[in-house]
């Protein structure tokens, strides 16, 4: 049910309960009523239920199921129901089910092709900035599958955002400072003077991936490199010079890394670097904040915030008796740029392994008082992913030397057709609840049949396309053809899955999973499925019909098409299919 038709229904509740209402308390706060409207679980008891009269039986001393019959004798009654309900019924205790009619069931046709891409959108989000962090790798070597899990997490809920009005700022957040940009450097400066793994004086804690070679082979060429945001890094090409080492290695993976996001599809609109929070005093800035409003305490020479004040079970050390500071400072002084920067919403997504560290980041910005809001940071923490290949876990690769990079399954999923292999990537990436762990098999994204979750949505798509270069004609036609033919169960039922779609969008938005607009994709290329072999859209003795079926189609593919652009995946026009199924294909 389209958005402006709930709104209707609603009012037409308000109405009926306007003479009930009159004489009592609840009078003068009839407009706030809570009337939610639900789909029933079973879709024999109709379109939409809503439980308003169980709720204000109590509150006006009489039978729900009585109070129910009358809303529903009243809401008959009124004439703006035409066209909206068709029917209405008390169901249980005080439930009414409702059915809505036909023709507004199969507006939605016309909505979408009227339309078109910005159908699902909605402006609830205008005047709200949002700032999305993901990614945020260290540029200590190439990203891997867990990072390609938070491009498509993080990419995909932007573009929710955004659909809802959203103003919406993607930001990397480069970890540049501390212990493993200085274990990168002496991995370089090992290969750089010939040492490989193994070998003596091979340091003990040293990245053992063969980039590190390719690394320190360029940085011996003294070429020159840079990142999309960053200064250009020339290398002196002089093994002892440690400093131009590390400059020089975390341009040329930053730049790797811009390479790999590049092949994913994602980017971003601002990268910030932690080591200019320590550069420009940020760091020591939110420090003197926490410790000028009393939330800290020393004890054996480190200095202690108060976190179990705000909720954490222990308190935490902020520096330690060797005057460094724990992983935690800065990232509080990084969230209180983010909230200065005008961000009313800041999303966060990041590994599992994280969670102990989002009860300190909270409980340093609330010690501030500076007005962050509590519970910012919002966080999408996701869980592991198992790669599979010919039937087997992978667990390295050579080049990194101990993970699977997003490269790696890009080529792999897509044999060398690099769209191919991004969709797929993307598409199965977001296609579980991000806090459940993930099995990415290669073998299945390399299918083209049905038992490809991504190849069967983009295949509904083609269908369509088929379907209508067939036919030849004009499909602008089709806006304004006779939709209320358009009465078989297969018809209804898409029908109500294409009116769904900007409802998915919101609740999708609103409780950041991203993974609810994979499902509803492969549903309703399911629905397209069903209704292709079900029944014949080319009739030749039934030119009406035709045209209805055709604009079903139509909005259809717009519709998928939407959902698809929304978390990065493409949409064909053509699709291969596989021996086995190219025989299940009838005309159109």
């Amino acid at each position: 049910m389209l958005a402006q038709q709930k709104q209707e229904i609603v009012a037409l509740f308000h109405a009926a309960l306007a003479p009930i209402l009159v004489g009592t308390d609840l009078a003068p706060t009839q407009q706030a009523l809570n009337i939610v409207l639900e789909r029933p679980r079973d879709p024999s008891h109709g379109d939409v239920a809503c439980n308003i009269a169980m709720q204000l039986a109590k509150p006006l001393k009489t039978n729900p199921r009585e109070l129910a019959t009358r809303l529903v004798a009243a809401l008959l009654a009124d004439p703006n129901a035409a066209g909206i309900v068709e029917a209405a019924d008390v169901a249980g205790p005080g439930f009414i089910n409702l059915r809505v009619a036909a023709g507004a069931k199969q507006s939605v046709v016309r909505t979408i092709l009227q339309q078109g891409e910005a159908y699902g959108r909605g402006t609830a989000g205008a005047g709200h900035h949002a700032i999305i962090e993901f990614v945020s790798a260290n540029p200590t070597g190439p990203l891997h599958v867990g990072h390609g899990r938070q491009a498509a997490l993080g990419d995909a809920l932007s573009s929710l955002f955004e659909a809802q009005g959203h103003q919406v700022t993607r930001e990397f957040y480069y970890n540049d400072a501390g212990v493993q940009i200085a274990t990168l450097a002496n991995s370089v400066q090992a290969r750089a003077r010939g040492i490989k793994p193994g070998e003596a004086g091979w340091p003990e804690s040293a990245y053992n991936g063969d980039y590190i070679q390719d690394i320190a082979d360029d940085f011996l060429a003294k070429k020159t490199v840079s990142a999309s945001d960053g200064e250009p890094a020339t290398a002196s090409g002089d093994p002892d010079d440690l400093e131009s080492i590390r400059r020089f290695a975390v341009a040329y993976l930053r730049h790797e890394q811009d390479q790999d996001l590049q092949a994913f599809g994602v980017r971003f609109d601002n990268y910030y670097l932690e080591s200019s929070l320590y550069a420009d005093g940020k760091v020591e800035q939110a420090v003197q904040a926490l410790v000028d409003a009393g939330v800290t305490y020393e004890l054996d020479g480190a200095l202690w915030l108060k976190t179990t004040d705000y909720g954490d079970d222990k308190d935490r050390v902020m520096r330690k008796s060797d005057g460094t500071y724990t992983y935690f400072v800065p990232d509080v002084a990084y969230h209180m740029q983010k909230f200065r920067r005008g961000f009313d919403q800041a999303i966060n997504i990041q590994g599992s392994d994280h969670h102990g560290t989002i009860a300190r980041v909270r409980a340093g910005l609330q010690a501030v008082n500076i007005g962050v809001p509590q519970g910012y940071p919002d966080y999408v923490l996701h869980k592991m992913v198992t790669v599979m290949k010919n039937g087997e876990e992978v667990k390295i690769s050579k080049r990194a030397g101990s993970y699977v990079t997003v490269r790696d399954l890009i080529d792999w999923s897509g044999n060398g057709d690099i769209t191919r292999g991004r969709d797929a990537v993307r598409f199965f990436l977001i296609s579980r609840k991000a806090d459940t762990e993930f099995v990415f098999d290669v073998d299945v994204a390399l299918k083209t049949s049905d038992e490809n979750p991504v190849y069967y949505v983009q295949y509904a798509h083609a269908r369509i396309c088929s379907a209508l270069a067939n036919w030849g004609g004009d499909e602008a036609r089709l806006a304004g053809v006779d939709l209320s033919l358009l009465n078989a169960p297969h018809e209804a039922s898409l029908l109500s899955k294409l009116a769904a779609y900007p409802e998915v969008l919101q609740r999708a938005q609103a409780e950041l999973g991203p993974h609810q607009v994979a499902f509803y994709l492969r549903e309703l290329a399911g629905e397209l499925h069903s209704y292709y072999f079900a029944h014949k859209w080319l009739l030749e003795d039934d030119e009406p019909l035709k045209l209805a079926r055709l604009a079903l189609a139509l909005s259809t593919r717009q519709v998928l098409r939407n959902g698809l652009a929304l978390i990065g995946v493409s949409a064909p026009n053509k699709m291969e299919r596989a021996p086995a199924q190219a025989d299940d294909e009838p005309q159109a």
